[in-house]
């Protein structure tokens, strides 16, 4: 399917592995040139190469820490032409309410709730003066399926999915559409790092962590979501906004998480 993208360009944040970079090489296969950005250059660098020698598009990359908002700003300035910004940088730490420190709470929230409210308010002053683009948001099921066990989580999604909600009810009169994508458990280094941590506190034993995975379902994987982000972010789309998708194999329609 011909998405339309060619020749179009889209900002990923937290897009150096992961779902990010799914969602960049999903765009990048669909022909957009593409804005990566993560913390750390050499992992970016890394990206870059694969990208551009599978794809053959324009690939730059921007080392920088969105947890702070002047960055997040710059960053918007540096990319404020493209057509597609995909908010995906964050990494909210599992733990019950007795166990996520204010610290952490505040640092987490800093990166994922806080990064996504400066890149869409930077990023649709420039969309809105010209009348078009699109903005993705990858947020989380959890936000959904409310997870004491991953109560700082559970709270950011779930405010970034209203934010995304309100943005894209009436962003469209003004030629742009917000939208959003909630992944559920996705085979990557983070779903580990999660699934280790309960497994320390259900079974004793973080190593045991691949015991909690359900074999009747088993996780998505990074191209599930980056293919769902490029058609959203697709004119296929035009009259999809305000709204949140969610991927997670049914978990959320079960009642189940992890």
């Amino acid at each position: 399917m011909d998405l339309g993208l060619a020749g179009r360009t889209a900002l990923i944040t937290g897009a150096s592995k992961g779902i990010g970079y799914g969602a960049a090489e999903s765009l990048a296969q669909a022909g957009c040139n593409v804005h990566i950005a993560a913390r750390t250059r050499a992992d970016l660098e890394a990206a870059q190469a694969q990208l551009k020698d599978k794809y053959g598009v324009g690939v730059e990359i921007h080392a920088t820490d969105l947890s702070d908002g002047d960055a997040a700003r710059a960053l918007v300035e540096q990319c404020k032409d493209v057509d597609i910004l995909v908010n995906n940088a964050g990494a909210i730490p599992a733990g019950d309410i007795h166990q996520v420190t204010e610290d952490r709470w505040r640092d987490a929230w800093n990166l994922k709730v806080f990064g996504y409210q400066n890149m869409c308010r930077a990023m649709l002053t420039h969309m809105r003066e010209r009348g078009s683009g699109v903005i993705v948001n990858v947020i989380g099921a959890a936000g959904e399926a409310h997870t004491p066990a991953y109560i700082a989580g559970t709270a950011g999604n779930a405010s970034i999915m209203a934010m995304t909600r309100a943005l894209g009810a009436t962003s469209r009169s003004y030629g742009v559409r917000v939208v959003g994508i909630n992944p559920g458990f996705i085979a990557t280094d983070r779903m580990t790092t999660i699934l280790r941590t309960k497994a320390e506190k259900e079974l004793g034993d973080a190593s045991r962590w691949e015991e909690l995975i359900d074999k009747t379902y088993p996780p998505g994987t990074s191209k599930h979501i980056g293919d769902m982000v490029a058609f959203l972010a697709s004119d296929l789309s035009a009259n999809t906004t305000g709204t949140i998708i969610t991927i997670d194999g049914g978990s959320s329609a079960r009642g189940t998480s992890v």
